[in-house]
């Protein structure tokens, strides 16, 4: 494989880092640079293109894993394992199986339309319609959003409103919507703090990230070649590190800015996009 094909998968990588976790939508950000620019599926093809696109974000996911390692630890039960001081949690606190309550919806719609996206939804269009209706529901919820959150921590978090962040997070799987933009602002609307929904939906995207790309590669395992397996390491750690840094960067900085920046930018970003390639 070329420099100029590496060099490529350093750009998706830092793309898909960048903004993975800010609810602009990487998937929809990495099809657009990708369909306007770059064109990795003239060398990888459309379905391991489209996987790439997918399974990049396991790097996003092990950046998620190091910041919250703590958490995970504690969710597992692994406390003595790993030398942790302190009893584990007998009082109210996020448990898996909070985590489990808030990924089986996405994780039944993800199974029963996962043809369909792939097939139809991977493209500059959708994608731009998607980050525009995500755009309008962020805004939607930092005004109906509670002045005085009663949800401050994730510890607080109900099997209710673990569920209900779940059915919104079903919006996500148009590209370009946003799994933080719909989960955040599902979290907001339900009484959270801006802080705590991001707190939940980063600690949420890990095992619903894994296992879209796990799926992914399994179903697309024939489309890989030896010669494609650089770009994919390439990418991988490329969005590990950036994602590492735009993680906690985000953290400080969502309780301050609360969504309606992030919706401005991205109804910015369709206009632009709209004239540039249409």
């Amino acid at each position: 494989m070329e420099f100029i094909e590496l060099l490529k998968a350093i750009i998706l990588g830092l793309v898909e880092g960048l903004t993975e976790f800010a609810p602009v939508s990487s998937t929809g950000h990495m099809i657009l640079v990708d369909d306007m620019w770059l064109k990795s599926t003239d060398f990888l093809g459309k379905y391991a293109a489209n996987t790439f696109k997918i399974v990049i974000q396991l790097g996003s996911i092990l950046a998620v894993v190091v910041v919250f390692k703590d958490r995970f630890i504690d969710l597992l039960g692994l406390n003595r394992v790993f030398n942790k001081k302190g009893q584990a949690k007998s009082g109210p606190h996020l448990k898996l199986t909070h985590i489990i309550v808030g990924l089986l919806p996405a994780g039944i719609f993800g199974l029963l339309f996962e043809d369909y996206i792939d097939e139809y939804l991977f493209t500059t269009k959708t994608v731009l319609i998607g980050l525009l209706i995500g755009a309008i529901f962020m805004i939607v919820a930092d005004l109906l959003r509670s002045k005085n959150p009663k949800v401050v921590s994730v510890d607080q978090i109900s099997y209710k409103q673990a569920f209900s962040v779940g059915l919104i997070q079903c919006l996500s799987l148009w590209p370009g919507f946003s799994r933080s933009g719909a989960t955040i602002s599902g979290g907001v609307l339900l009484g959270m703090n801006h802080r705590t929904a991001s707190d939940f939906t980063f600690i949420m995207a890990v095992p619903i990230m894994a296992g879209a790309s796990f799926l992914s590669l399994l179903k697309n395992w024939e489309y890989f070649t030896l010669e494609a397996l650089p770009f994919f390491i390439v990418g991988f750690i490329s969005a590990f590190v950036f994602a590492l840094v735009s993680i906690r960067f985000f953290l400080k900085l969502i309780n301050k800015v609360k969504l309606v920046p992030f919706a401005i930018y991205r109804i910015i970003l369709v206009i632009v996009i709209y004239f540039l390639y249409f």
